[in-house]
């Protein structure tokens, strides 16, 4: 399958996880009756607590998640390939994974990546953030073949860690999925500038579904989901709204444009 249309979903999550699940999937709904095969959602999808601790005491194994096996559930009833962007999943040593699930339209989890990069950052306006103190990270990146192509998985922070990008194109990636929960500080400042670097350093599509908005906790994300074509440039844009984006992926671009700019092939040891 050389094109496919592609949905991010872009949520203003709380922390009702039961409710967050609902509306996540009557959008998810929306977009493949607008014709979206591969379709995406948000880091921290069912859940946005008031603080880690919180998260963590709300966190379940992922054999009891209760919103996993609706989400497979719904990618088999609807005949898609889902990416759930990221939902908190208790581990036995006493931490959460902030872990990605692929699901195929037969409702099986095709891939599971855990977030490499923690957000440990003190912001200059005031607000800090120690996502270590609660998750533990993962070690390996993950790619999925699909029937459209091979897929990488990323969460929020690590967009700022281009290795992985650069790793996951090698390993044969044509789209790269970035669920994010950016601050509105750091969105406002970086955001587009470092998704569009990632499809041009990759030559990858880029499906960045994000969280947007005032959320209950007090907490406010950018928002402006992305879909960006591996020249760079934007192919459709979220505000700050809950709501889906949509566009049509040709994948015959990657090739295309990484034979133009063979920059992945042109790497060199240095010291």
């Amino acid at each position: 399958m050389s094109k496919l249309t592609a949905a991010c979903i872009q949520l203003r999550s709380s922390d009702d996880a039961q409710q967050n699940t609902l509306i996540a999937s009557d959008l998810i709904r929306q977009a493949q009756a607008r014709g979206a095969r591969l379709i995406a959602t948000p880091e921290n999808t069912c859940l946005m607590a008031p603080d880690g601790g919180a998260k963590l005491a709300m966190s379940e194994t992922e054999e009891r998640d209760p919103s996993l096996p609706k989400f497979c559930d719904l990618a088999h009833e609807l005949k898609i390939w889902l990416l759930i962007g990221s939902l908190a999943i208790r581990l036995p040593g006493g931490k959460t994974a902030n872990r990605s699930y692929l699901i195929d339209p037969s409702g099986r989890i095709a891939a599971r990546y855990d977030k490499i990069h923690l957000f440990d950052v003190d912001l200059p306006s005031g607000e800090t953030y120690r996502e270590s103190n609660t998750v533990e990270p993962g070690d390996h990146l993950v790619t999925a073949e699909t029937d459209f192509g091979r897929l990488g998985l990323t969460i929020c922070y690590d967009l700022r860690f281009p290795q992985l990008y650069r790793a996951l194109a090698k390993a044969g990636a044509e789209i790269i999925s970035v669920p994010s929960a950016f601050t509105q500080t750091t969105g406002e400042a970086h955001w587009h500038v470092l998704l569009r670097a990632r499809a041009i350093e990759t030559g990858a599509f880029i499906l960045a579904p994000a969280q947007g908005g005032r959320h209950a906790n007090g907490r406010e994300t950018f928002g402006h989901s992305l879909i960006i074509d591996p020249w760079g440039a934007i192919l459709a844009e979220g505000g700050t709204e809950p709501g889906i984006i949509l566009a049509e992926l040709d994948l015959g671009k990657v090739a295309a444009v990484r034979a133009r700019i063979p920059a992945l092939r042109h790497d060199r040891p240095f010291t």
